[in-house]
């Protein structure tokens, strides 16, 4: 597994437990599924993504969206 699709299934398990916790927990988990969204949208334009550079420290090898970061 190359890092895009480790990030890209970090995401989805992240979002989809957020939305567990909102359902029967507390409905401010949302919140947390809203910072999982800005922070993907975000890394699209920028380019950094914090997930990213802490799966490289565990020697996940870059694919081509986080190859050069």
């Amino acid at each position: 597994m190359n890092l895009d699709r480790a990030i890209f299934a970090f995401a989805g398990v992240m979002i989809l437990i957020s939305l567990a916790l909102a359902v029967y927990v507390s409905i401010y988990w949302l919140w947390f599924t809203a910072f999982i969204g800005v922070n993907l949208l975000q890394s699209a334009f920028t380019g950094f993504c914090p997930a990213a550079k802490i799966f490289g420290l565990f020697g996940i090898k870059a694919g081509c969206a986080f190859g050069d970061k």
